[in-house]
């Protein structure tokens, strides 16, 4: 509560309520022009400027499904002002006037004084109550087989997963999942059994590494799912130790960082093969590791992303260790590739019922094939999954595999990527058979494909 001070005006008891009145005395202000340009429409936002508040608007583009092709940021002043270029996935102008409705209305509303952007860390595999379902996160180390292995879980502790998303990279593995109960598809809220579903998941992903296995926390407010996947890698390392690019992968990144010193700003510059929700990945790093965008310049062109930030943390100041500087390169270039998902993608429309994505990714593993991410949802009693697979190894699904789990699954699945043909056998020599024969494993387990 605010109290005046006689010949001084109010005074406020917190931080936090004279932030609430100066939005309130500032309201933020959209303009959605869809006349200036004949390829694009523009939304401009201007409001009183905070941590995080840039966040919070692509958060809401893309969460509409909006393309950002352009942006032109400035927040010099403690004031927040920024120009979007925006399109469908089709790449066209926003017509519809309901979308233009709600693309002013979200991220009004997202600005408002009830709203207040504070980050979430944890590292975890995490239960959480809501009124219709619990939230699962989970964090370990990757391994071929593992979401079947998950997924069985929860089916045997009789958990419907009515949605989840699960991103790998750099050998660790993040998963948001939804669940309810398979009798009451509801939230689960008996405390022994939610403890019973901590215990056995946690002890899934501890495996053989206590010293990276996963550990289990509860929290009561809920983040956006992708933020909240950043999030987790981030806090589990991912970025560390980034594999060198093999031959015949996607280029890495180029990502560099420099001192303005007249201005005291870090130059943050990114170059990149562009792809969908690359600005939101991008910011969400940034942000989480506690810096503020002061200036930006984003374009993408020919299916080719320039970012350039101009950037100081919380603190105030720029990065001024070679240290600081390396651990921004290797995490912007981690939040870069942990959506790039290469491999087969395998949709897969069809009824929901109990234990769907225990059954599906149970055939994937009988196929030697592991997934390396993937997006559960529930439409009514439609569940719409996507996969991308490759192989238990690593390396690429030939056809004989996608007929196989297509004749498991049935022509619900659809394949949205190419398979290599098979290899065409060999005639081994009798001697090699002999070699061969004396030297195989009793198990395939020694290689990996059965966990």
């Amino acid at each position: 509560m605010s109290t005046m001070d006689e010949g001084y005006g109010p005074t406020w008891d917190s931080d936090d309520e004279y932030d609430n009145f100066i939005r309130k005395m500032n309201p933020p202000r959209i303009v959605i022009d869809n006349e200036s340009s004949a390829e694009a429409t523009i939304v401009r936002v201007d409001s009183a400027n905070e941590y995080g508040i840039l966040l919070e608007v692509i958060q809401v583009m893309i969460d509409l499904n909006l393309v950002i092709g352009k942006a032109y940021i400035t927040s010099d002043g403690g004031w927040f002002m920024d120009v979007f270029n925006v399109t469908d996935k089709e790449g066209k102008k926003i017509k519809d006037e309901a979308t233009l409705t709600q693309i002013e209305d979200y991220i009004r509303k997202s600005l408002g004084a009830d709203s207040r952007y504070i980050p979430s860390r944890r590292r975890s595999v995490d239960v959480a109550a809501a009124a219709d379902h619990n939230i699962i996160e989970l964090t370990g180390t990757d391994r071929p087989g593992l979401l079947s292995e998950v997924s069985a879980v929860l089916t045997s502790l009789k958990c419907n997963v009515v949605s989840a998303e699960i991103w790998t990279h750099n050998t660790r593995a993040a998963a948001v999942m939804r669940v309810t109960d398979e009798d009451t598809g509801l939230a689960v809220t008996d405390a022994e059994r939610l403890e019973r579903i901590r215990e056995k998941l946690s002890y899934l992903f501890r495996g053989g590494n206590l010293s990276r296995g996963a550990t289990v926390s509860s929290r009561t407010a809920t983040t956006h799912t992708e933020r909240r996947l950043h999030q987790m890698m981030l806090d589990d390392g991912d970025y560390e130790q980034l594999q060198r690019q093999a031959p015949g992968q996607s280029q890495r990144p180029n990502v560099t960082v420099r001192n303005w010193n007249d201005k005291d700003y870090s130059v943050v510059t990114i170059r990149c093969k562009d792809r969908s929700k690359l600005l939101f990945d991008t910011v969400c790093t940034l942000t989480d590791l506690q810096y503020v965008v002061f200036h930006a310049n984003i374009d993408a062109k020919d299916n080719q992303a320039y970012q350039e930030f101009y950037v100081r943390h919380v603190n105030g100041s720029p990065m001024n260790t070679e240290t600081e500087r390396l651990r921004v390169i290797q995490c912007l270039e981690a939040a870069i590739e942990r959506r790039v998902s290469e491999g087969v993608k395998l949709e897969l429309c069809t009824n929901d019922k109990v234990g769907l994505l225990s059954e599906v990714t149970r055939i994937f593993r009988e196929n030697s094939l592991t997934v390396t991410r993937a997006e559960v949802t529930t439409r009514g009693r439609m569940a719409v999954n996507t996969f991308y697979v490759r192989g238990s190894a690593g390396e690429a699904v030939d056809q004989k595999a996608i007929d196989s789990i297509r004749e498991a699954i049935g022509h619900s699945l659809q394949v949205k990527g190419q398979a290599e043909p098979p290899e065409p056998q060999k005639k081994e020599s009798p001697t090699w058979f002999l070699f061969a024969n004396l030297f195989r494993p009793r198990s395939l387990y020694s290689f990996g494909f059965m966990r």
